[in-house]
């Protein structure tokens, strides 16, 4: 036996314990065993002093529901505070400021637009509506992604004119909501067939490919008579679901005493296809996948260490806003009730980089806004050509500027400005100084308020 068991058993001898008394030990040599997956704390000096001068042990842990008078770490004060809400609390509510009610305002607004407006500007918001679900499409591949596409105007006439041909005569005369779904999915074959070298390209050099596909376009438009109609185009068969045709009079239709026509029911219709657009992007966007095409955007080296596969991250983002595209050129299809291949060309793609520029780049509410801007101000110029100076009608004899021409002006400089003075676009003045402290529902301070009181 060694000399410090003999210690021990000497020194237990010599002081023996008597009846209804407890020895003292230490929690190392004769205290519990703490049970697996347990964190001991160590006791401060201070809570051991305390507790061996009352007689009374080791000082307590903290309580537990705040209410313990102890000194140790986490130990209440008789009020619980720093704890978390007791069982049965209700949770704080949520604070409801301008950014959450902006959305339901505005959807409140678009619906009632119907009743106040005539046919004219209604016009104008479907023409702004279909080009909204257009930008949005482009913002996912050239904004969120990085990629530029001068091709866009080449997918929206897939969707155009596959859905006049896929509903249409001649053609197979599919009923009009699945041509419209149709339509949609050959648009997203037409982006399958071209994402390889979307994949593989990037920057201006995918640019300068996707540019051949709008010179392409066009004279495939102008030569496939049977499909296109050729030079003059072809109409478009009306929309139906279940039977209700969105036509002016078949079947007559009054709400709250204001006739509804084509127009109107158009404008529900699209107004609910730009919101299943916007639902889409905004989660695509808040998800992996969204994250996985920021990463590509910024930098395409950290992407792929990261394990993103870059090249079908491209692919997908552009297969995904063609079909954007698709929606959109059916809907124009749908408003205009003919197209004709003039209309799907080079400067159409560029009406669209304007839009996501302006609106900002990335942000999908930014594109709406842009699409907006860009769609709506040739048509409102020509609505008041008479009434504005240095404007001409629309078909003026001489070299006058026309609407067309004089819109094209002004959004040219509303991008110069931006790039100039606000590089995020109108998102980017949102999310600004004190829009920003409005859209979270603080009110700026005045410079009195500012100001520290002297004495």
């Amino acid at each position: 036996m060694s000399d410090r068991t003999t210690d021990k058993h000497e020194a237990t001898a010599a002081d023996p314990v008597a009846p209804g008394e407890h020895a003292e030990s230490t929690p190392a040599e004769t205290g519990p065993r703490p049970r697996a997956g347990t964190v001991t704390e160590p006791v401060s000096a201070s809570a051991s002093a305390s507790g061996s001068e009352s007689g009374s042990g080791p000082a307590p842990g903290p309580a537990r529901d705040g209410s313990g008078s102890g000194d140790g770490d986490g130990a209440g004060d008789g009020h619980g505070e720093g704890k978390a809400p007791a069982a049965g609390t209700a949770p704080p509510r949520r604070r409801i400021t301008p950014a959450r009610a902006l959305p339901l305002a505005a959807a409140l607004l678009l619906c009632a637009l119907p009743f106040y407006l005539d046919a004219a500007w209604l016009q104008i918001g479907l023409f702004a509506m279909a080009a909204a679900i257009g930008a949005i499409g482009l913002n996912l591949l050239t904004g969120s992604t990085g990629q530029l596409s001068l091709g866009h105007a080449f997918f929206l006439a897939v969707g155009a004119y596959g859905y006049a041909w896929l509903g249409g005569d001649p053609g197979p005369g599919l009923p009009p909501l699945l041509a419209l779904v149709l339509a949609v999915a050959l648009t997203g074959v037409a982006g399958g067939l071209f994402s390889p070298i979307a994949g593989r390209l990037r920057g201006m050099y995918l640019g300068v490919a996707t540019l051949a596909l709008v010179f392409l376009g066009h004279h495939v438009m102008l030569n496939a008579e049977p499909v296109t109609g050729g030079f003059n185009g072809r109409s478009v068969p009306p929309m139906e679901i279940l039977g209700f045709s969105f036509t002016g009079s078949d079947p007559y239709l009054a709400v709250l005493g204001v006739p509804f026509g084509a127009t109107e029911r158009l404008w529900y219709l699209a107004l609910a296809l730009l919101a299943l657009a916007w639902w889409t992007a905004h989660n695509l966007l808040r998800g992996r996948s969204g994250r996985a095409l920021t990463a590509v955007r910024d930098s395409e080296v950290a992407a792929a260490v990261l394990g993103v596969p870059v090249a079908r991250y491209r692919s997908g983002a552009f297969i995904v806003s063609s079909m954007y595209a698709g929606l959109a050129g059916a809907l124009i299809a749908l408003i205009s009730q003919t197209v004709v291949p003039d209309y799907f060309g080079l400067a159409l793609s560029i009406d669209y980089l304007a839009m996501i520029v302006i609106g900002g780049l990335g942000s999908v509410g930014g594109a709406a806004v842009g699409a907006l801007f860009v769609s709506a101000l040739p048509l409102v110029i020509a609505r008041y050509a008479d009434q504005l100076p240095l404007i001409e009608a629309p078909g003026a004899p001489g070299n006058a500027v026309g609407p067309a021409d004089a819109a094209r002006y002004l959004y040219g400089a509303a991008i110069v400005l931006i790039l100039l003075r606000a590089p995020g676009g109108l998102s980017g003045l949102l999310h600004s100084g004190k829009l920003r402290r409005f859209r979270a529902g603080v009110r700026p301070r005045t410079t009195n308020e500012t100001q520290e009181p002297t004495s």
